[in-house]
């Protein structure tokens, strides 16, 4: 990894639905940003926690999925060419001499910008630990909660538990580089997406993948290698051989390192004005679940609403000398050059 930051105009911590609407509205006033999120995906709790959980309140969409949803504000901002980094946390945030900000990640990538949006929803998502004794100590060796690279998994003995999107996903993932892979689940209905259900199923037909029905009891090995993972099933106990579990059983929110930055809070959230939707600090804003004020409603549509007023007050940092002129995307050529419609 480069030590060299990276250096832009906003840097948006989250990409849900809020962090994404908020690259629209920075893009219109030709503000640059990168995304940072926990995830390994955009869309936050929409993608991860309900994909497919139809969603009523969006206007203009009597019902839409929380992956439609992600999907639709993916394609939106495509003309801005947003840059994500996925699979890491915000661990430090300071304003250096010239006004500007800088962070810094759990991954060691820092950056430098002259805003910073949060948009972190109810907080940083942190993968649930499976009650297995002992589990922590083969964290970080050869159990993992989630993939950020997969060839670090090439040629693994792979058992992944979990009977969601993630865990599906990553077995039609890692079945062609893995030596050998068992998906577990505690039962033979899942909640991931009807396709990558059918794919997996037909890959255990092919023999390229094994499935149990059951759930983990113990793990076997020693200097944090694994060696096999014992499972319950309905017909007793098997200890199935693995170099390499992945128990992907949901994810818990936290404020996180967010918590230590010096903001204004409110119960375990960022306090915002009205107007700008500004924390304590000047520069840095709050958008979406996150924040606080005065007859807040935790809707998406609040969100964007939020991101757009925000926007305003981001420019006005970015480009003092700029005087900006209120268009619409309906009337304005030079706005719908920018979305490529013109």
């Amino acid at each position: 990894m480069s030590n060299v930051p990276t250096e832009t105009d906003v840097v948006i911590i989250g990409a849900g639905p809020c962090g994404l609407f908020t690259v629209f509205e920075l893009g219109l006033l030709d503000i640059k940003c990168h995304l940072i999120d926990i995830l390994d995906r955009p869309g936050g709790q929409c993608a991860e926690l309900y994909p497919e959980k139809p969603i009523y309140d969006i206007p203009g969409y009597p019902v839409i999925s929380g992956q439609e949803l992600t999907d639709k504000l993916m394609e939106q901002i495509k003309p801005f060419d947003p840059k994500f980094h996925f699979n890491q946390q915000v661990d430090e945030l300071e304003r250096l001499d010239d006004g500007r900000f800088r962070l810094k990640t759990d991954d060691n990538e820092e950056f430098i910008c002259k805003v910073v949006v949060i948009a972190a929803g109810g907080g940083s998502f942190t993968p649930k630990r499976p009650p297995i004794e002992g589990i922590e100590n083969f964290e970080g060796t050869s159990v993992h909660y989630s993939v950020r690279r997969m060839a670090e998994f090439e040629g693994k003995d792979l058992l992944i538990v979990g009977g969601g999107d993630s865990a599906l996903d990553w077995t039609l993932n890692l079945a062609p580089i893995a030596n050998s892979l068992t998906l577990v689940h505690r039962r033979d209905k899942f909640r991931a997406a009807t396709d990558s259900v059918n794919k997996m199923l037909a890959l255990r037909e092919e023999g390229k993948i094994d499935f149990l029905l059951g759930q983990m009891t113990e793990l076997k090995g020693a200097n944090g290698q694994l060696e096999a993972v014992t499972i319950k099933g309905p017909e007793g106990e098997t200890d199935v051989k693995t170099n390499c579990l992945l128990p992907f059983f949901g994810l818990t929110m936290k404020l996180g390192p967010v918590a230590d930055w010096g903001l204004n809070l409110h119960e375990n959230l960022i306090t915002v004005d009205t107007e700008k939707f500004e924390t304590s600090e000047p520069g840095i804003f709050a958008v979406g679940d996150i924040n606080h004020y005065p007859g807040k409603l935790k809707l998406i549509l609040s969100g964007f609403h939020e991101a757009a007023l925000m926007a305003q007050r981001a420019n006005e940092i970015i480009y003092p000398d700029r005087k900006v002129i209120f268009q619409y995307t309906t009337s304005s050529s030079s706005l719908q050059k920018k979305l490529g419609v013109k």
